[in-house]
Protein backbone atom coordinates (compact mmCIF):
# COMPACT_ATOMS: atom_id res chain seq x y z
CA UNK A 1 0.00 0.00 0.00
CA UNK A 2 2.64 2.56 0.99
CA UNK A 3 4.74 1.60 -2.27
CA UNK A 4 1.26 2.37 -4.19
CA UNK A 5 1.15 5.47 -2.25
CA UNK A 6 4.25 6.39 -3.29
CA UNK A 7 3.78 6.13 -6.61
CA UNK A 8 0.47 7.66 -6.69
CA UNK A 9 1.77 10.75 -5.12
CA UNK A 10 5.43 10.67 -7.66
CA UNK A 11 3.23 10.84 -10.78
CA UNK A 12 0.63 13.39 -9.58
CA UNK A 13 3.69 15.65 -8.04
CA UNK A 14 5.47 15.29 -12.04
CA UNK A 15 1.97 15.84 -13.32
CA UNK A 16 1.85 19.31 -11.03
CA UNK A 17 5.69 19.86 -12.05
CA UNK A 18 4.74 19.80 -16.03
CA UNK A 19 1.93 21.85 -15.71
CA UNK A 20 4.14 24.43 -14.06
CA UNK A 21 6.79 24.84 -16.60
CA UNK A 22 7.29 28.14 -17.78
CA UNK A 23 6.09 27.78 -21.57
CA UNK A 24 9.70 28.05 -22.64
CA UNK A 25 11.05 25.22 -20.63
CA UNK A 26 7.75 23.26 -21.77
CA UNK A 27 8.69 23.55 -25.84
CA UNK A 28 12.47 22.55 -24.96
CA UNK A 29 11.49 19.66 -23.08
CA UNK A 30 9.12 18.18 -25.51
CA UNK A 31 11.64 18.81 -28.46
CA UNK A 32 13.97 17.56 -26.94
CA UNK A 33 12.20 14.38 -25.45
CA UNK A 34 10.77 13.77 -29.29
CA UNK A 35 14.01 14.49 -31.18
CA UNK A 36 15.63 12.31 -28.61
CA UNK A 37 13.63 9.33 -29.54
CA UNK A 38 13.71 9.70 -33.30
CA UNK A 39 17.58 9.96 -32.83
CA UNK A 40 17.71 5.78 -31.09
CA UNK A 41 14.65 4.46 -33.02
CA UNK A 42 15.46 3.08 -36.71
CA UNK A 43 11.57 2.35 -37.26
CA UNK A 44 11.02 5.96 -37.10
CA UNK A 45 14.08 6.83 -39.25
CA UNK A 46 13.08 4.71 -41.97
CA UNK A 47 9.71 6.22 -41.70
CA UNK A 48 7.74 4.01 -39.86
CA UNK A 49 4.70 6.26 -39.89
CA UNK A 50 2.56 4.28 -36.76
CA UNK A 51 5.46 4.40 -34.30
CA UNK A 52 5.56 8.57 -35.59
CA UNK A 53 1.80 9.00 -34.85
CA UNK A 54 2.24 7.30 -31.82
CA UNK A 55 5.03 9.12 -30.48
CA UNK A 56 3.21 12.62 -31.73
CA UNK A 57 0.14 11.22 -29.99
CA UNK A 58 1.80 10.64 -26.24
CA UNK A 59 4.55 13.40 -25.95
CA UNK A 60 3.25 16.22 -28.04
CA UNK A 61 -0.53 16.55 -27.83
CA UNK A 62 -1.34 16.82 -24.84
CA UNK A 63 0.67 19.99 -24.84
CA UNK A 64 -1.68 21.82 -27.72
CA UNK A 65 -5.40 22.83 -27.64
CA UNK A 66 -6.82 21.79 -30.20
CA UNK A 67 -10.26 23.58 -29.96
CA UNK A 68 -8.50 27.01 -29.67
CA UNK A 69 -6.34 26.18 -33.41
CA UNK A 70 -9.70 24.91 -35.13
CA UNK A 71 -11.12 28.08 -33.81
CA UNK A 72 -8.67 30.18 -35.47
CA UNK A 73 -8.54 28.18 -38.63
CA UNK A 74 -12.07 28.35 -39.20
CA UNK A 75 -11.95 32.28 -38.12
CA UNK A 76 -15.90 33.73 -37.65
CA UNK A 77 -17.52 31.05 -39.18
CA UNK A 78 -16.89 29.31 -35.86
CA UNK A 79 -19.12 30.95 -33.87
CA UNK A 80 -22.11 30.32 -36.14
CA UNK A 81 -21.63 26.07 -36.10
CA UNK A 82 -23.40 23.95 -33.12
CA UNK A 83 -21.73 22.32 -30.57
CA UNK A 84 -21.67 19.16 -32.06
CA UNK A 85 -19.88 20.58 -35.12
CA UNK A 86 -17.38 22.37 -33.12
CA UNK A 87 -16.61 18.95 -31.46
CA UNK A 88 -16.44 17.31 -35.18
CA UNK A 89 -13.65 19.31 -36.77
CA UNK A 90 -11.56 20.01 -34.11
CA UNK A 91 -11.29 15.94 -34.14
CA UNK A 92 -10.73 16.00 -37.83
CA UNK A 93 -8.37 18.80 -37.80
CA UNK A 94 -6.69 17.41 -34.83
CA UNK A 95 -6.13 14.03 -37.02
CA UNK A 96 -5.22 16.34 -40.04
CA UNK A 97 -2.63 18.65 -37.55
CA UNK A 98 -1.01 15.43 -36.50
CA UNK A 99 -0.32 13.50 -39.96
CA UNK A 100 1.31 17.05 -41.23
CA UNK A 101 3.22 17.06 -37.77
CA UNK A 102 3.87 13.22 -38.10
CA UNK A 103 5.16 13.79 -41.88
CA UNK A 104 7.47 16.37 -40.73
CA UNK A 105 9.42 14.26 -38.17
CA UNK A 106 9.96 11.35 -40.80
CA UNK A 107 12.11 13.50 -42.68
CA UNK A 108 14.29 14.33 -39.43
CA UNK A 109 17.83 14.30 -40.67
CA UNK A 110 20.22 15.30 -37.45
CA UNK A 111 18.55 19.21 -37.65
CA UNK A 112 19.49 20.83 -34.81
CA UNK A 113 16.98 23.13 -32.60
CA UNK A 114 18.38 26.46 -31.43
CA UNK A 115 16.17 28.09 -28.36
CA UNK A 116 16.13 31.82 -28.62
CA UNK A 117 16.08 34.07 -25.67
CA UNK A 118 12.65 34.58 -23.66
CA UNK A 119 11.48 36.76 -21.36
CA UNK A 120 8.21 37.35 -20.32
CA UNK A 121 5.88 39.25 -17.33
CA UNK A 122 4.43 37.55 -14.20
CA UNK A 123 1.41 38.23 -15.67
CA UNK A 124 1.37 37.21 -19.25
CA UNK A 125 -1.20 34.16 -20.17
CA UNK A 126 -0.34 34.71 -24.07
CA UNK A 127 3.67 34.28 -24.89
CA UNK A 128 5.42 33.42 -28.22
CA UNK A 129 8.57 30.74 -27.73
CA UNK A 130 10.74 31.25 -30.75
CA UNK A 131 13.36 28.85 -31.77
CA UNK A 132 15.70 27.94 -35.20
CA UNK A 133 16.46 24.80 -36.72
CA UNK A 134 19.37 24.71 -38.07
CA UNK A 135 19.79 22.11 -41.59
CA UNK A 136 23.00 20.89 -42.92
CA UNK A 137 23.33 22.42 -46.56
CA UNK A 138 20.15 24.89 -46.15
CA UNK A 139 19.56 28.04 -43.96
CA UNK A 140 18.19 28.22 -40.78
CA UNK A 141 14.10 28.35 -40.31
CA UNK A 142 12.50 30.15 -37.93
CA UNK A 143 10.06 27.94 -35.72
CA UNK A 144 7.96 29.65 -33.10
CA UNK A 145 5.11 28.30 -31.03
CA UNK A 146 2.39 30.91 -29.91
CA UNK A 147 1.30 29.61 -25.83
CA UNK A 148 -1.71 30.93 -23.61
CA UNK A 149 -2.02 29.76 -20.13
CA UNK A 150 -5.09 27.65 -19.25
CA UNK A 151 -5.78 26.46 -15.76
CA UNK A 152 -4.23 22.81 -16.70
CA UNK A 153 -0.86 24.46 -17.55
CA UNK A 154 0.61 26.19 -20.59
CA UNK A 155 -0.82 25.29 -23.95
CA UNK A 156 0.49 25.54 -27.65
CA UNK A 157 -2.04 26.96 -29.63
CA UNK A 158 -0.38 27.89 -32.92
CA UNK A 159 2.98 26.83 -34.90
CA UNK A 160 4.67 29.59 -37.21
CA UNK A 161 7.01 28.14 -39.47
CA UNK A 162 9.05 30.75 -41.42
CA UNK A 163 6.65 33.15 -40.81
CA UNK A 164 3.54 31.47 -41.65
CA UNK A 165 1.33 30.64 -38.94
CA UNK A 166 0.17 26.51 -39.39
CA UNK A 167 -3.35 27.79 -37.92
CA UNK A 168 -4.29 30.83 -39.60
CA UNK A 169 -2.67 29.24 -43.54
CA UNK A 170 -5.77 27.09 -43.37
CA UNK A 171 -8.10 29.48 -43.22
CA UNK A 172 -8.85 30.56 -46.85
CA UNK A 173 -9.51 26.76 -47.45
CA UNK A 174 -12.01 26.34 -44.91
CA UNK A 175 -13.65 29.65 -45.51
CA UNK A 176 -13.90 28.32 -49.19
CA UNK A 177 -15.22 25.32 -47.67
CA UNK A 178 -17.73 26.44 -45.60
CA UNK A 179 -18.69 28.75 -48.65
CA UNK A 180 -19.39 26.11 -50.99
CA UNK A 181 -20.94 23.15 -48.26
CA UNK A 182 -21.23 24.71 -45.18
CA UNK A 183 -19.64 23.60 -42.03
CA UNK A 184 -21.29 20.07 -42.35
CA UNK A 185 -19.81 20.15 -45.84
CA UNK A 186 -15.97 21.29 -44.38
CA UNK A 187 -16.12 18.39 -41.81
CA UNK A 188 -16.61 16.11 -44.82
CA UNK A 189 -13.82 18.03 -46.62
CA UNK A 190 -10.90 17.24 -43.78
CA UNK A 191 -12.50 14.09 -43.10
CA UNK A 192 -11.72 12.72 -46.88
CA UNK A 193 -8.22 14.44 -46.53
CA UNK A 194 -7.13 12.25 -43.51
CA UNK A 195 -8.71 8.85 -45.14
CA UNK A 196 -6.74 9.56 -48.03
CA UNK A 197 -3.61 10.37 -45.99
CA UNK A 198 -3.96 7.42 -43.87
CA UNK A 199 -4.26 5.00 -47.02
CA UNK A 200 -1.13 6.81 -48.81
CA UNK A 201 0.71 5.91 -45.19
CA UNK A 202 -0.34 2.80 -45.56
CA UNK A 203 0.85 2.20 -49.16
CA UNK A 204 3.90 3.72 -48.24
CA UNK A 205 4.56 0.90 -45.27
CA UNK A 206 3.89 -2.16 -47.51
CA UNK A 207 6.30 -1.24 -49.76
Amino acid sequence: MKKLFALTAAVFFATVAYAQEAPDVLVQRVTEDVLEIIRKDKDIQNGDTRKVIELVDKKVLPNFNFTHMTALALGKEWRKATPQQQTQLTAEFKTLLVRTYSNALTSYKNQKVVYKPFKMGAAETDVLVRTEVLQPGSKPVQLDYSLEKLDSGWRVYDVVVAGISLVTNYRDQFNQEVRNGGVDGLIASVAAKNRSLEANSAKSEKK
